[in-house]
């Protein structure tokens, strides 16, 4: 028997009691809940690894303007369901100081996280077009939209992007699209949880089969600029933000500030729309809902249905977050690069003891240091190696849930932040090599 830091029976029962039919497709909260347990149970400190919560301090001048926001009585009053003058029009010029892209205020729209953003596109593109019932995921990703669409009743298709790079994105896409049943394409970029980053040439092929066969692109920016291989950030300056608003009008950005500016506890984001698929009339949706302009019906059908708007001290605070960046007062990227700081040292520690990188390439370079990244050890399967992790305690998710065909785990940096934690990982998985060699 292997001696490590978790007793191998305490584990196999805890795991065994969640009841789960496949441990490598354990959700990120069911991982959470399984290593919480885990590490009351043996009083041993585990290495949180798993879930994406941001490891720096809020945008102090979103704290303020929402600590004033609600000293001016926004508490006792219902916000806008289209989102606040100020906050629309703060997105629309944050887009365009970033992304240089051109959305009008009118398609900026707060919502509640960019889960809800997520949610609520999918809804309205599922609806758009008879027909038109399936969205495609561009895999691997964040493992909980997979759960919308289940919940929503709707169908999927996916396809894992490691093998499809450059000129065969193309051929791919054209495989799903030409079926003419794919309403809407999504992807994260930089990706959650590989860390690629889809290339201009890249998002080009996607804008143009969008533009061919009528499909809704959903690009989710959770990680916006957070390529540090390149001088992204500086307001209004080239380089910009890779995106496919670009290469096609069918498409909607979300924008979250949960990593860029760690609000993530007030869950605010906007999903910016374009101006043309704003405006987009669509007859499906005039009969169901008697609103055809899609837009619309985003807002005032899916959006009050959900939640009747978005917290009206939070859009105060992104709007002011919006505003200093895009002023040059917040530098939202010099602060986030210290994930990357955190993701090349834990990733040495993992290479050291026979760990390898399982997305390592974006085309012809190594992918950026960052929020994320994907190890993979041996032979072994996803599940395989996030229950020996376990033992270790060290605890991940399986790319298996994130719709990956590789075999590993997603390693998120966001919680390593006190040095003794580094060593206990170098500790650990010293221990885990010895035992499996």
């Amino acid at each position: 028997m292997k001696n490590t830091p978790v007793d191998y029976q305490t584990a196999r029962k805890i795991i065994d009691g969640y009841g789960l039919p496949d441990f490598g497709k354990a959700t990120i909260r069911e991982v959470v809940a399984i290593s919480t347990h885990l590490e009351q149970e043996t009083k041993t400190e585990f290495i949180h690894m798993e879930m994406g919560v941001p490891g720096l301090k809020a945008a102090q001048v979103g704290v303020d303007a929402e600590i004033k926001a609600l000293q001016d009585g926004v508490a006792s009053i219902y916000p806008n369901i289209n989102g606040t003058s100020d906050v629309k029009a703060e997105a629309s010029r944050f887009i365009k100081a970033f992304i240089d892209i051109d959305i009008a205020p009118e398609g900026c729209v707060p919502v509640t996280g960019s889960m809800q953003g997520t949610y609520a596109s999918f809804l309205v593109c599922g609806q758009c077009t008879p027909g038109k019932d399936t969205i495609l995921f561009i895999d691997p990703g964040f493992p909980v939209q997979k759960q919308q669409i289940t919940v929503m009743g709707y169908r999927y298709e996916s396809f894992d992007v490691y093998e499809y790079r450059g000129e065969k994105l193309r051929d791919i896409l054209e495989q799903y699209l030409s079926k003419g049943n794919i309403a809407a394409m999504i992807y994260s970029n930089p990706n959650n949880p590989a860390w690629i980053c889809l290339t201009e040439e890249e998002l080009r092929t996607v804008g143009e089969l969008a533009s061919r066969y009528d499909a809704i692109v959903i690009e989710d920016l959770a990680y916006l600029c957070m390529d540090f291989r390149k001088p992204l950030g500086r307001p209004f300056e080239a380089p910009y933000q890779a995106s496919v608003a670009r290469y096609t009008d069918n498409y909607i950005l979300l924008v979250s500030g949960s990593k860029i500016f760690s609000y993530a506890g007030q869950r605010i984001a906007v999903a910016a729309i374009s101006d043309a698929l704003f405006r987009r009339e669509y007859p499906a949706l005039r009969r169901r809902y008697n609103i055809g302009r899609l837009g619309d019906a985003y807002v005032l059908v899916f959006l009050y249905a959900a939640s009747s708007g978005t917290s009206h001290s939070a859009q105060h605070a992104l709007a002011a977050m919006f505003r200093a960046a895009a002023d040059g007062e917040l530098d939202f990227v010099g602060e986030a690069s210290e994930y990357a700081r955190r993701a090349r040292l834990t990733k040495e520690t993992f290479l050291r003891h026979g760990f390898r990188i399982v997305y390592d390439k974006d085309r012809d370079e190594p992918v950026s240091d960052g929020f994320f990244y994907t190890v993979g050890y041996g032979a072994m399967t996803s599940a395989e190696l996030l229950s020996e992790l376990l033992l270790y305690g060290i605890c991940a998710i399986s790319l298996t849930s994130t719709g990956s065909r590789q075999s590993g785990i997603r390693v998120c940096v966001s919680q390593m932040n006190r040095p003794e934690q580094f060593e206990m990982l170098e500790e650990r998985l010293t221990a885990f090599a010895e035992n499996n060699r």
